[in-house]
């Protein structure tokens, strides 16, 4: 039986957790999981400085799989800082995937119609950089020393390659590699040798501000972006925000071998604890939702994939069909979508179930 393990959160990160976790159920998804659950809330932190993080995290590289609910960060610099951080540490994790997709009746901006998804490094660059200052007044200065490897060059920029051969997109963007050709141009000649490596796939490589300004001008085509670890997390919130919500869309967090196999995956809404919206019923669950679709989809075998293909058709067509969380403009409380997307992957399965030996 496959393990899930599961990191709960914080206020509304919690909330639609469990409404996601809904789908997991064998009764709905028809695959038999051994979910393990772990506290990673503020407050569970802070009573195990941050033990139970690495619990999680020991728990995760043995079973493969995860979802996690958004939790808080505190600001103080002596407290437990990001659970996020020591999970992708502990579990090796290289590349964080999110896709940018059209929601039914949301205008997106700019003629973003096709996917667009966003690989980028998890580990290193500016995140996790020596920073120091020297000097005094207007003399002080600010440094800072960040660091890449080519391993995880070589991981982020295969991974793109494949992702955009599955996906029928194009591989766009990249590092801006003229201004520092050492550090940046690592991740570019990366690329570039994965693109030899994948003739297949198109390939067009951008500075990074040229990146920025061409995706307001898009003509629509799907497309992949490999970036750097600070590059790649500016990029996601624009690409959300292109289709209209933050809410429409997963995130993934990748450990891989060097062949490119996935060791482990974690997802997760790529939106933060919405402590406003705590208690209220009106917060948007697409995104946890489509996490679990996310996840399902790297499990092995038929079922998970049906499952998984169901749960976004169905998230997706629910919103098409006007039922709609306030965000998008429309009346339904987080439950009450919730339970129509529910209904309609039970339909699905049962529909497809009849219908085995057809292709879909």
């Amino acid at each position: 039986m496959t393990r899930v393990v599961i990191l709960h959160g914080d206020q509304t990160g919690e909330e639609l957790l469990q409404d996601a976790l809904r789908f997991l159920d064998a009764k709905v998804c028809g695959v038999e999981l051994e979910l393990r659950h772990f506290d990673l809330s503020l407050e569970a932190r802070r009573q195990s400085h941050n033990q139970v993080v690495i619990q999680a995290a020991e728990a995760l590289v043995e079973a493969g799989y995860g979802i996690k609910a958004a939790t808080v960060t505190p600001e103080g610099a002596g407290d437990v800082g990001s659970p996020n951080a020591i999970l992708r540490a502990r579990i090796g994790g290289q590349v964080i995937v999110r896709t940018g997709r059209r929601i039914p009746s949301v205008r997106p901006v700019a003629g973003a119609y096709s996917p667009i998804s966003v690989v980028r490094m998890a580990i290193d660059d500016a995140y996790g950089a020596t920073e120091w200052r020297e000097g005094e007044g207007l003399d002080e200065w600010a440094y800072r020393t960040e660091k890449i490897s080519r391993r995880v060059c070589r991981v982020v920029a295969d991974y793109a390659f494949r992702l955009a051969g599955r996906l029928g997109a194009k591989v766009f963007g990249g590092p801006k590699y003229t201004v520092s050709p050492v550090y940046e141009g690592m991740f570019k000649e990366e690329m570039d040798a994965a693109a030899a490596r994948h003739p297949a796939v198109p390939y067009d490589p951008q500075l990074i501000d040229a990146t920025y300004a061409l995706l307001l001008t898009t003509s629509g085509e799907p497309l992949v972006i490999p970036a750097l670890n600070r590059d790649g997390d500016t990029l996601s919130d624009l690409v959300m925000q292109m289709f209209g919500s933050i809410a429409g869309a997963e995130s993934s967090l990748l450990a891989l071998e060097d062949d490119g196999t996935v060791r482990v995956v974690m997802t997760e809404a790529p939106h933060g604890t919405a402590p406003a919206l705590f208690g209220k019923d009106v917060a948007n669950p697409m995104a946890m939702i489509m996490s679990v679709a996310s996840l399902l989809g790297h499990m092995p075998g038929q079922r998970p994939h049906l499952a998984s293909r169901a749960i976004y058709e169905s998230t997706l067509e629910a919103v098409a069909d006007g039922i709609r969380t306030a965000d998008l403009g429309g009346h339904a409380s987080t439950t009450e979508f919730t339970e129509e997307v529910l209904r309609r992957v039970s339909t699905k399965l049962d529909v497809w179930s009849a219908l085995a030996d057809i292709e879909l």
